[in-house]
Parts: C-alpha cells; sequence; structure tokens
C-alpha cells in the first residue's frame, strides 16, 4: 500500500476544562496557543528557558504553571495534551517522540508531518464552534476560509445554541420523533426565535420558543429589514447587511444602490427597484409603503436597501414607523453614510483640530424648502457642512451662505460618485462653486462638503484621480 501524501484528519473538539496540557516554548508563538488553551479553562504547564512577557505575565497571575527549563519526559506523566512550539527543531522532534510513546497527542507548531493532531482556524459563536482545517498543508487558506464563513454567521447564532441548550431536553421529551424534532429545530434559525435573538430580545425568544414548542406558534410571519447598502463601494456593505441580503427573499433597492450590491442578493430573491433618484421618475413613498406590506403579509424576508444609511435623510425613520403601526416585525441595519464615506475616500477630516471642531448634516432638498435651514448657524466659522442632495441647488446654497456671512474664498469640495471606481472630486471657492461645477458637468449623487477642511483634500486625496481645482482659493485657507 503506497503512503498517504496527506492525512485524513478526524474531526475531534477536545474538552479540556481542568485538564493537564504542557506547552514547550515561552515565546511569541506559544502565547497565542496558551491563550487558546485558558480560554478553553485547560490547566496549562509550560516548559521553557525563558518567558516571553506574555507568558510571564500569566505565571505572575498564577494562570499558569512554569515546571523548569529543559525538557524532560517525566512532564508529560499526567497530560492529555502537548504542544510543542519552541524554536528548536530538535527540542520539538524530542517532544514529538516522547509523546508518541506515551500515547499523548502532540502539535508541534508550524510541522504537520510532526504533529499527531491539527489546531484549526475556528469560528465562535457562544457555545457554537466550527472549525477549517487543512490538515497543515494550508494554514493560510484555512484562515482566509474562516474570514468569509465569519461574515455569513450572526452573532445571536450563540445565543440560539446556549438558548437550545437550555431547551434541549424539553424539545426531546415533547418532539420525540427524530424527523418531527429535526424539522422543528431547523425553522428555529430563519424564523421569529432567531430575529428576536437578532434584535437583541432574548426573553421574548425563549416565550416564542415555549410557544412554538406548545403548537400556539402562527403561520410564520414576514420580517422588513431597512439595510444601509452604504456609498457604493461593496467593500463597505457590513456584514450584517450581506447576511440579510442573502436570507432576503425580495429586495427593495434604491437606484443609489450599486449593482455590485445587489449581487450579494441570494440568487433567487426578487430585485424590485424603487427609485429614489434626484430628478428622475422614482415609486412615491406610499407605494414603497405599500409593497413592504404586501411582501411581509406574504411571509417574505424583506429588505428595503438604501444607499448610505436608512436614517441618515433616507426616511427610515417613516418606513420604520409606517411598519411597527402595522405590526410588521422589522429591524433596522445602519450602513456607512455617504457623508462618512465620500470624505474618506476623498481626503477631506470632516474634523480637525486647526479648522473644524463640529460636523453638520444638511440636505439641500428639504421637505419643505431651502429657506427652512437656518442659514446663519450654517454660516459660522469652526465647522464642516455635508450637504446632500446640493447638485441642482448649489447657487442658491452659495447664495445664502455668502449672505449669512460666509466668506467668499471658503473651500468647497464637491464628491461626485464617491467610493466608486469613477468617483471625481473638485474643489472650488465658495464664490465660484456652481460655474465650476456646471463647468464639469457635476450629476448626483455627489456630496457637498463646505468649510476649511475641504481644502485637505488637495493634498490628502488617496482614492482615485487628483481632485480638480478651480483656483488657489480653493486650497488657501488650510494652508
Amino acid at each position: 500500500m503506497s503512503a498517504r501524501s496527506e492525512p485524513s484528519l478526524y474531526p475531534l473538539f477536545a474538552d479540556l476544562r481542568n485538564r493537564q496540557v504542557l506547552v514547550v516554548g515561552g515565546g511569541v508563538v506559544a502565547a497565542r496557543k496558551i491563550a487558546a488553551l485558558l480560554a478553553a479553562e485547560a490547566v496549562v504547564a509550560v516548559v521553557a528557558a525563558e518567558l516571553g512577557e506574555r507568558v510571564g505575565a500569566w505565571r505572575n497571575a498564577g494562570q499558569l504553571r512554569h515546571c523548569g527549563s529543559a525538557f524532560a519526559p517525566e512532564h508529560l506523566d499526567a497530560v492529555w495534551l502537548v504542544i510543542a512550539a519552541s524554536d528548536d527543531a530538535a527540542l520539538n522532534s524530542r517532544v514529538k517522540a516522547t509523546a508518541d510513546a506515551r500515547r499523548v497527542f502532540c502539535n508541534v507548531v508550524d510541522d504537520a508531518a510532526l504533529s499527531s493532531f491539527q489546531v484549526p482556524a475556528v469560528i465562535a459563536r457562544g457555545p457554537l464552534r466550527i472549525a477549517v482545517s487543512s490538515a497543515g498543508m494550508a494554514p493560510v487558506l484555512a484562515r482566509q476560509l474562516r474570514g468569509r464563513i465569519e461574515a455569513m454567521l450572526d452573532d445571536s447564532l450563540g445565543a440560539l445554541a446556549t438558548l437550545l441548550g437550555r431547551w434541549r431536553l424539553r424539545i426531546r421529551a415533547q418532539l420525540p420523533e427524530l424527523s418531527a424534532r429535526r424539522r422543528f429545530l431547523e425553522s428555529l434559525a430563519d424564523g421569529v426565535v432567531g430575529r428576536l435573538l437578532a434584535q437583541g430580545q432574548p426573553e421574548r425568544a425563549e416565550a416564542a420558543l415555549a410557544a412554538a414548542l406548545s403548537g400556539a406558534d402562527p403561520k410564520p410571519a414576514g420580517r422588513v429589514s431597512l439595510v444601509g447598502a452604504g456609498p457604493g463601494d461593496p467593500g463597505l456593505v457590513t456584514l450584517k447587511a450581506q447576511r440579510r441580503l442573502q436570507e432576503a427573499d425580495v429586495v427593495l433597492y434604491d437606484a443609489l444602490v450599486d449593482p455590485a450590491i445587489l449581487a450579494l442578493a441570494r440568487r433567487d430573491a426578487d430585485l424590485i427597484a424603487t427609485g429614489k433618484r434626484a430628478g428622475q421618475a422614482c415609486t412615491a413613498q406610499p407605494a414603497i409603503h405599500a409593497l413592504m406590506l404586501q411582501h411581509a403579509r406574504a411571509g417574505r424576508s424583506v429588505v428595503r436597501l438604501k444607499g448610505g444609511d436608512p436614517f441618515v435623510f433616507g426616511r427610515g425613520g417613516e418606513e420604520l414607523a409606517f411598519l411597527r403601526r402595522h405590526g410588521i416585525d422589522c429591524e433596522v441595519v445602519p450602513g456607512i453614510s455617504a457623508a462618512l464615506a465620500c470624505a474618506a475616500y476623498a481626503g477631506v477630516p470632516l474634523t480637525h483640530r486647526a479648522h473644524a471642531q463640529s460636523v453638520r448634516l444638511v440636505t439641500a432638498h428639504c421637505r419643505d424648502s431651502i429657506d427652512a435651514l437656518d442659514w446663519r448657524s450654517l454660516a459660522a466659522d469652526g465647522q464642516t457642512l455635508a450637504f446632500y442632495m446640493a447638485v441642482g441647488q448649489l447657487e442658491q446654497v452659495r447664495d445664502r451662505l455668502l449672505a449669512h456671512g460666509c466668506k467668499p474664498q471658503t473651500p468647497c469640495a464637491i464628491v461626485e460618485n464617491g467610493s466608486r471606481a469613477d468617483q471625481r472630486v473638485l474643489l472650488a471657492a465658495l464664490a465660484e462653486l456652481p460655474e465650476f461645477a456646471r463647468s464639469h458637468g457635476v450629476a448626483a449623487p455627489a456630496l457637498l462638503f463646505v468649510g476649511d477642511v475641504a481644502a485637505l483634500a488637495s493634498e490628502l486625496h488617496w482614492f482615485g484621480a487628483p481632485p480638480r481645482v478651480a483656483s488657489a482659493a480653493a486650497i488657501a485657507s488650510a494652508a
């Protein structure tokens, strides 16, 4: 029989509570292994000529025992596992040979061939553990896969695992038939119990579990998640937003949502455009309310996907109030607001000790009229103004700021398509802003930043093409 080139490992989760484990080595690598062992409540002994700072601190705090500087076979007398983490290859080989003779599992760090067990990359959600192993062949790949799996799993799964642990015997007694019990358990994570845990309501989740187990649980209702898609770069979508898109049956999306973000949705989800772009035909807000209500009452999982953040000029508050009035299960998943992202991608620090001590988020397309804004306070020094939906109102913004005392040379930055591959940044003094924007054909989506910090984009830009500058006045205030 030919020898196998790589082992076929048997996965095993070890309960090391109050069990002795030996670590040979006291440096940085050993410290990483010891940290995981202490978290597992193992009784750790260390053999090492020198202890690094972390290992020494654990020894001084009584969290582990330093039992000598030279390894001897008797160090393995009572241990369940041994980890060889020294920088001496000969010593590591001797530890492994001694462990094999005593039938003690041994891991030699970064040496799969010598190890009798591997330490996997682990995803932890409370008592729930998911291990990824490459049999020691490709640990970096295993860590990368762990990261991808992390992005898929909601933190509330740990709470669900704990809850099911408490209810395990009652569930078995109520549902003794295996297939019925499996169907019941499989329904919980994506049902009302899982949703309540995700919303931080463990008492209601437990009550819902009890009702479901007693047969009083009604037909599963739908839910709506108001999800912020961020400014456009798919890399800025939060992990929770990605999870909700993967779970959604229906996605109601605004026009500003990048197609690459829609591609994160489940393949068979219904994608329904709901407009919401300045100067173009769009779905009226009452119609959006009706769509959310229709699909939720049909038992579907609905994502209302908005550019930026739902609660920053996104009418998320109105939509949440509507859903609550109609008794729909709902949640808000915040997104990175366009003001934060566009400023960062343009190299405009919203606050700066020398230039701006506050930030104002303003819409130039307000509910009543642009004159409803407090222009006197907006024209004050020492702050940054971030104007949403201002492209069509640049003359009015300029004229009102100047009329209320803002300096004509105040730096302004327009960030068009912020965070996207076609991002453009224009710098101009306030007095010349509308004409400069018009000459470059600026169009929505774009944000306007007014204040001394805007001039810093000329030196701090890092993403995309350098800013286009109207004149020296546009960058003078931050000099």
